[in-house]
């Protein structure tokens, strides 16, 4: 078989070639160059990361024929030989299939004779934990003081099942995973030597899906190599992998941005019609949305796709951002008990869809954009509303100091002072010449006034109180609370924002007929981009937030019962548990 696999092939042989474990390489080398040599090292970490090419390369450079150091030669006799495997003075135990006590305590007799034609006799046992307990006990008194001709090479995948009194007598080195980007640039190393085209997406789809192992990263290359003919490009690495289009996804954001339900529903039928793998494609989606959340934190993104990511950063806001992707995440643990995994994906957009955060803080009865229906499900809610308000009216609870004290054991409670008992109250005669009246309906009882349009002249200069007042929602919303107002002339405001992705377009817009709404006319927004230095209404409201539950903690700590029962009782005031009431909260809080 001429062919060997570029897992073999790239494999490396020294510590310059090594790729993605810069924190092992460095230790090892200043203990090489230095002379500071341990008798016993264990390397940890998932697959394919690096553990036994680090071990062999560790033996090559103790016995190469040009002496001890982090550079071996590579080519003289016991270079090859540990690459080739038949070094005799470097014995790669399989700890999986020799497990036994027999087999340790024979390669414990083994190790007091001298090597052969090497400077060390280096033992790799690699996956370690599997030893039985009785082979971990044989070898520890070997392991603590070996022969100085002995080097030993512990690997393993987890570190958990390895005794401690094993783990004290060892240099411990844990291997990262490495990232997507690593990988990505070293596959397009290897490609360019072997001279095979690719598309750059292609390489970040296998980084992506090899999950930070290179050996596993070289095997999809190549898989991708024979898959597709020769030439590697990114749809032909997607239908490898079962990966998810990336329009699909985008095509969802948009869907959701614009609330349009009919549109999600035909891309998922569309998903299914292509086969898509839907627990994939959730994950995809969970993925995409922590890098539009990155985005919006201000957070620069490199590559390609920064203009895609800014552009959603743009459209959906970033509490949506944050309710849909634990929607997603949560929809891949309920996927399997959904009848089936269309009907399961299908669902979670259309959750996605109804649960949202509240818009303007607290509006109510304003149906979804585009959805002529939209209103009807809160047509009834304002008749509930005077129902409530009459119940808590007439009902008196308790204080909050008095709601949130300890009760004695047995569940005694202190006692109040009985309340006087409510006056009968004439009930009104019943008028019986009045015939059957129309019941006036919703919209017409409780109908609100449209409130009137502000002028110009009556702006202040407070732009905290005047975002208060606007109404708004999504991103345009956010526009107003993340902004400073820096100069106003008449009805044209020049405003800053923090971070890019408030100053999109789209958000601009929205916010600027928020604007006009309120007062009633032409608006005229400019924007820049920057530091925030004057007030903000985020901040104010923070701020005012702050002093309302000062002021709480202040009323509970200075209530006569609430210090009696403290005292009688030994207790304290557990920290966060007092909150403002809701009297004083404002309204949408």
């Amino acid at each position: 078989m001429t062919h060997q696999a570029l897992a073999r092939k790239w494999r490396p042989r020294d510590f310059g070639s090594l790729v993605g474990q810069e924190h092992v390489v460095r230790a090892l080398t200043h203990a090489l160059d230095s002379g500071r040599l341990h008798h016993a090292y264990l390397f940890t970490g998932t697959r394919g990361v690096g553990k036994t090419t680090i071990a062999r390369i560790l033996a090559k450079a103790l016995n190469c024929e040009t002496g001890v150091g982090s550079r071996p030669c590579g080519v003289c006799a016991a270079c090859t030989g540990i690459d080739a495997g038949r070094f005799v003075d470097c014995i790669e135990l399989d700890a999986a299939s020799n497990r036994g006590v027999e087999d340790m305590t024979q390669l414990l007799e083994n190790a007091v004779y001298a090597p052969t034609s090497g400077r060390y006799k280096v033992y790799v046992i690699d996956e370690v934990h599997m030893l039985s307990n009785h082979a971990f006990n044989a070898m520890l008194k070997t392991l603590e003081e070996p022969p100085p001709h002995v080097v030993f090479v512990l690997a393993t995948t987890d570190p958990q099942k390895v005794p401690v009194t094993v783990l004290s007598r060892c240099l411990q080195f844990s291997l990262k995973n490495m990232p997507p980007a690593t990988i990505a640039a070293h596959l397009q190393r290897v490609l360019e030597a072997e001279g095979i085209a690719c598309e750059p997406g292609a390489l970040a789809q296998i980084g992506r899906a090899a999950a930070g192992s290179m050996r596993d990263a070289l095997s999809l290359l190549d898989q991708a190599i024979a898959f597709s003919g020769g030439e590697l490009t990114e749809a032909a690495v997607r239908e490898m992998l079962g990966v998810v289009d990336r329009a699909w996804l985008e095509r969802i954001l948009d869907g959701l941005a614009e609330r349009d339900g009919a549109a999600l529903v035909a891309q998922a039928d569309a998903m299914l019609e292509a086969n898509a793998p839907f627990e994939t494609a959730l994950s995809e989606l969970a993925v995409l949305l922590q890098r539009v959340a990155l985005v919006q934190a201000g957070v620069a993104v490199p590559g390609d796709e920064a203009p895609l990511l800014e552009r959603l950063a743009g459209l959906l806001a970033p509490e949506e951002v944050q309710v849909h992707y634990q929607i997603a995440i949560h929809a891949q643990r309920d996927l399997p008990l959904a009848p089936d995994a269309h009907t399961g994906f299908t669902m979670t957009l259309l959750r996605m869809l109804a649960f949202r955060p509240d818009e303007s803080g607290g509006r109510a009865g304003e149906g979804a954009p585009g959805n002529a229906q939209g209103t009807a499900p809160n047509a009834a809610a304002p008749l509930a509303r005077p129902a409530a308000a009459a119940r808590s009216a007439a009902l008196r609870a308790p204080s909050p100091a008095r709601a949130a004290l300890p009760t004695r054991a047995g569940g005694a409670q202190p006692a109040s002072e009985p309340e006087a008992p409510a006056a009968p109250q004439a009930r009104p005669a019943p008028q019986r010449d009045a015939g059957p009246q129309p019941r006036p309906s919703p919209q017409e009882q409780f109908s609100p006034q449209p409130a009137p349009a502000a002028s110009a002249s009556a702006f202040d200069g407070d732009w905290p109180a005047l975002v208060a007042r606007v109404r708004a929602g999504g991103m345009a919303a956010q526009f107003l609370q993340q902004s400073a107002l820096v100069d106003h002339e008449g009805l044209h405001f020049k405003v800053k924002v923090p971070i890019r992705p408030l100053a999109e377009p789209a958000t601009v817009n929205r916010a600027r007929e928020a604007l006009g709404a309120h007062f009633g006319a032409e608006v005229r927004l400019s924007v820049e981009v920057g530091v925030v230095q004057g007030p903000t209404a985020a901040a104010v409201a923070s701020r005012q937030r702050a002093e309302r539950q000062a002021e709480a903690e202040a009323a509970i700590e200075a209530d006569p019962f609430v210090q009696t029962l403290l005292k009688d009782f030994g207790g304290t005031i557990v920290p966060g548990s007092v909150r403002p009431s809701a009297a004083d909260r404002p309204p949408g809080e």
